[in-house]
């Protein structure tokens, strides 16, 4: 687990304690933490193919969904089958090159993920507020561009992220209170300077969660104003349905990472931000498909048919 360099015990593993302090309740959190990630996976998997394979499912809104729906499959898929070692062996260790590579995976779900429901909120102010304008400006290759961007923008960020933290170094205690590698607990076990990452994370922070969530706020005030002037009540009563599932998303997921990474205690010796990372790792990741395929006809409709389909056969 250790190498001598310079008198100085250099440490190349982590050990990660998960939820040591409630190895009493493992069986429990395991078997609830393991049916939500398979509730999670499933419906972000459905929402991906219903996507694809329904015409009716390829307008813009649909097409963002399922790249966020893609984002939250590879996000559960990084943290929560590890998680889930954690808690039945009470604990393990993960090598540094594996916990910087996980961390910046989650970071170029987390950043494309804020990048998209950004979009979304873009979408529906066009769809609501210049809906005769909306065909000429939402084209198939402006939906291309934006996933493009909001794909490259994460993995641009994290690939330098990875590259600064592959250049720290680790020479005291080599312990985690965490269930996976959060860039914080990680900095406090450093021995050189972290002030590039520290830098880095500040600048990707506000940018990254306070200007799209003021953004999204703002348009959403535009968009309820402009539905309130619809004649129609079927048309006012849809367009306040979808905006305010896109709006419950935006809250619960913004919320949870702001109260992590803007707000949050950083002594990684506190429990509060293992417990809060819970909520965007574990809840929202779950609550995007209940939330649009619950109050959502067209991705009701599409189960349904497909559901018949496979019935007939």
């Amino acid at each position: 687990m250790v190498m001598v360099k310079k008198n100085q015990t250099a440490v190349t593993e982590f050990f990660l304690l998960g939820f040591g302090d409630l190895q009493e309740l493992k069986v429990l959190i395991f078997v609830l933490l393991l049916v939500i990630y398979i509730m999670a996976l499933t419906g972000n998997t459905v929402v991906v193919i219903l996507v694809i394979v329904s015409k009716n499912l390829h307008s813009p809104m649909y097409v963002f969904l399922s790249q966020l729906s893609l984002s939250e499959i590879l996000f559960t898929g990084n943290i929560q089958p590890n998680m889930l070692w954690l808690i039945l062996v009470g604990g393990g260790k993960i090598s540094i090159t594996r916990c910087f590579f996980n961390f910046s995976l989650l970071a170029v779900c987390g950043i494309t993920q804020c990048l998209l429901l950004f979009s979304m909120s873009l979408d529906r102010y066009v769809a609501i507020c210049k809906p005769l304008h909306y065909t000429i400006i939402m084209t198939s290759r402006l939906q291309l561009q934006i996933v493009a961007l909001c794909w490259s923008m994460g993995v641009m960020l994290s690939l330098v992220l990875y590259a600064l933290l592959c250049r720290l170094e680790f020479c005291g205690p080599h312990t985690i209170n965490h269930f996976f590698c959060d860039v914080a607990p990680v900095l406090e076990l450093s021995c050189s300077d972290i002030s590039s990452v520290e830098l880095l994370t500040s600048m990707v922070s506000t940018p990254f969660l306070v200007c799209p969530f003021v953004f999204i706020v703002g348009t959403y005030l535009f968009i309820f104003h402009t539905a309130l002037k619809i004649p129609s009540s079927i048309r006012r009563q849809r367009a306040f349905s979808t905006c305010s599932s896109h709006l419950t998303v935006v809250c619960l997921y913004f919320g949870s990472l702001a109260s992590v990474y803007i707000f949050s205690s950083k002594s990684s010796s506190s429990n509060s931000n293992k417990y809060l990372s819970l909520v965007y790792i574990l809840v929202t990741p779950i609550f995007n498909p209940l939330i649009y395929s619950l109050r959502n006809q067209d991705i009701r409709g599409a189960i349904t048919k497909y559901l018949h389909i496979l019935g007939a056969r």
